[in-house]
């Protein structure tokens, strides 16, 4: 049975860079220590846009330019690199949430049988949460859990609405 920690969006742009927040500054030593004391395989996930951000539905929407690949921006924050190395993978996702990051955790449930799945990281209201539910959808059997002391959403207020619509759809608020 596999256990599997993902590592949602833990990049420059979004800790300390341009929507950067002192909420997601601050979950920065617990997402550590939760990456260094976990036992099983560990995704992360990285928000990638492309130098037309502006132009993209997101970029109209959202007009901030962020994570764009090939900037200091779109890495993973140095305190996590380390960790990297050790990943069983890392998806570039362009939107909220990833369909290859399901799909590919529905493939390796196939082969390994996955005990539970665990999201942290950014933004609790965004990409945690569209996460969440898209590997919720593909694999409605394993339990899948998210730690809030680990998340940071775009407001305090946002982060504790996304905890809701996530235990609201069985997925364990820790």
């Amino acid at each position: 049975m596999e256990k599997i920690l993902i590592v949602v969006d833990m990049q420059k742009d979004f800790v300390d860079g341009s929507l950067g927040t002192k909420e997601a500054q601050s979950i920065v030593p617990a997402v550590k220590d939760k990456i260094e004391n976990f036992e099983g395989d560990i995704i992360f996930t990285k928000d990638t846009h492309e130098e037309d951000y502006l132009n993209t539905q997101e970029g109209q929407n959202l007009p901030v330019v962020h994570c764009i690949r090939g900037t200091v921006g779109h890495e993973i924050i140095e305190e996590l690199q380390p960790y990297t190395k050790r990943a069983l993978a890392i998806f570039e996702k362009e939107t909220f949430g990833s369909r290859k990051l399901a799909g590919f955790l529905k493939e390796l449930h196939k082969e390994k049988k996955i005990e539970s799945i665990e999201l942290i990281g950014l933004c609790t209201d965004i990409c945690v949460v569209s996460n969440a539910l898209l590997i919720k959808a593909f694999l409605p059997e394993v339990p899948i859990s998210v730690t809030a002391g680990c998340c940071a959403g775009v407001t305090p207020e946002k982060h504790k609405s996304a905890l809701e619509t996530m235990k609201s759809c069985q997925i364990e608020v820790r």
